[in-house]
């Protein structure tokens, strides 16, 4: 009964509650929002324990939609998606929790913007119809833009807009190639269908055209990684965000670019994928994001910005994972993207408590604040650890597998990958020092107040993650095993003839 139903409340439930705190009054929304938001969790919290890993795509459910054009509401979920949904319910009622102290004006429309976006990001990892998925795609982008827009700082504007451009151009791309797909089945079958599987497997025989296809596919994601050099829009976004946007921005929407290429980019059109020009290209680009994001972090001053060019780095690490196509290396990927949601999520929690108290992003303005706010400091040194891949933490597990898995297929291009690892050693262990561990001069931060009891509230069930993953990860890595293993067959007989060293 469960399995029936379940995907299907997961995308209507923040629906439905978000028009309710819509027309809610203002000092009532937060409470309204954040009660929905952990109604969404708890359903999503069974889908652990009920997915089956060896079962493939489960909890599907399919009706009609617009049956003229085989339109389907198609969705489903495997391995691959699964802990992206989870990750998606778990970050949402924290950033409600934690927007409570700075959102004071518009309530009702940030907390119905959030909930919103719920809907369209867990639409994007179930969606198991190309038109849906589009659709889904699309209707995230606009909650996005206005959080950024309205709530943002000073330079809100042109962030949102420079977010909006980018993303809707790659987005706009990608549906020529659905639709391009959609007629090529539709002409050599008589069947016209959007349906992810049918799609897929009349995927072949496209010629040239899968060139293109592919090109469209790629743009598209890379933006959303974002990839080198289609990064910019990223720093920008993320330091204008309220702290609820740049959580969720980190945490699960840039997931979408890489799950993107796990799910269509890679399936669709594995011999252009393979194909060795094509995995030079995208190998070269993930290790420039991975050494460039770390060394423009390293001389950031603003403190919200140096996290963000350590997603273009952490993300670079996930690109080369996919790409290196072994079972290790995949389920790194995975990981990465997981627990760069928990992690990187962490961080712009705290820089946001932070500048709460002070209304400054520079690392300059801080200084020897360990003795004035331990429990701050103490949580955000665990957090950096985590983020830099120290063993016992989340961050750890996933590098290894990828730098493990990858060494197979890139053996050159893993040893210059592990340089990331440094260079995020030093741009972090920097930051963590000039901020909590030098002398103590500006007076100003003599008299902060450490974490309150929301605070603690929102940043525990992250270090629970943080640990949980770094020191048990077997129930992780079990659960997407055969996902990976599914999609790396699926890829062999190209594999086969077109892997190799680029």
């Amino acid at each position: 009964m469960y399995a029936r139903w379940v995907l299907t409340a997961l995308l209507t439930w923040p629906l439905l509650a978000g028009l309710v705190v819509l027309l809610l009054p203002a000092r009532l929304a937060k409470y309204v929002a954040l009660g929905a938001s952990l109604v969404e969790f708890a359903i999503s919290v069974p889908l652990w324990w009920t997915f089956a890993p060896a079962g493939g795509m489960q909890f599907v459910a399919d009706h009609t939609w617009i049956a003229a054009w085989g339109i389907h509401f198609t969705v489903g979920l495997d391995g691959i998606s699964l802990f992206l949904v989870l990750l998606t319910t778990f970050l949402m009622p924290l950033s409600i929790l934690g927007s409570w102290s700075y959102i004071t004006k518009r309530e009702t429309g940030f907390y119905t913007l959030l909930l919103v976006l719920t809907t369209g990001m867990i639409g994007v990892f179930v969606a198991l119809d190309l038109f849906l998925f589009y659709v889904m795609w699309e209707v995230m982008l606009i909650p996005m833009y206005f959080i950024i827009g309205v709530w943002g700082g000073d330079n809100r504007l042109y962030a949102a807009i420079k977010f909006f451009i980018y993303t809707f151009f790659g987005s706009l791309l990608m549906l020529v190639a659905i639709l391009v797909l959609y007629l090529h089945a539709g002409q050599a079958t008589g069947v016209y269908s959007f349906s992810y599987a049918y799609l897929l497997s009349n995927a072949k025989d496209l010629g040239p055209v899968a060139w293109w296809l592919f090109g469209a596919f790629f743009l598209a994601f890379a933006i959303k990684v974002p990839m080198f050099p289609l990064h910019t829009w990223l720093p920008d976004a993320h330091v204008e965000a309220p702290t609820a946007g740049s959580v969720i921005l980190a945490g699960v929407l840039l997931k979408m670019g890489t799950y993107g290429f796990l799910r269509f980019a890679l399936p669709f059109f594995p011999a252009v994928a393979l194909n060795q020009s094509v995995q030079l290209v995208i190998v070269v680009l993930s290790l420039i994001g991975i050494i460039y994001g770390g060394l423009v972090a390293m001389v950031q001053p603003d403190f919200k910005k140096l996290i963000a060019y350590s997603s273009v780095a952490h993300l670079g690490f996930v690109m080369l994972g996919i790409w290196a196509l072994t079972l290790q290396s995949v389920q790194g990927a995975l990981l990465i993207m997981i627990n760069h949601g928990v992690s990187t999520g962490a961080l712009f929690f705290l820089a946001g408590m932070i500048y709460e108290r002070r209304h400054s992003r520079l690392i300059e303005a801080y200084g020897g604040i360990a003795r004035v706010v331990p429990l701050f400091a103490a949580i955000l040194t665990i957090v950096s650890l985590s983020s830099i891949a120290l063993p016992g933490t989340n961050g750890f597990v996933g590098e290894f597998l990828v730098l493990l898995g990858s060494f197979r297929t890139y053996p050159i291009a893993t040893a210059l990958a592990t340089t990331g690892v440094i260079v995020a050693a030093a741009y972090l262990l920097t930051a963590l020092q000039r901020v909590i561990y030098n002398p103590l001069t500006n007076p100003e931060n003599e008299k902060l107040p450490d974490l309150t009891p929301r605070e603690l509230a929102v940043l525990i069930p992250l270090l629970v993650g943080i640990l949980w993953v770094g020191i048990y990860p077997k129930p992780f890595l079990q659960r997407m095993e055969p996902a990976a293993r599914a999609l790396i067959e699926q890829m062999k007989p190209n594999a086969a003839s077109t892997a190799g060293q680029p």
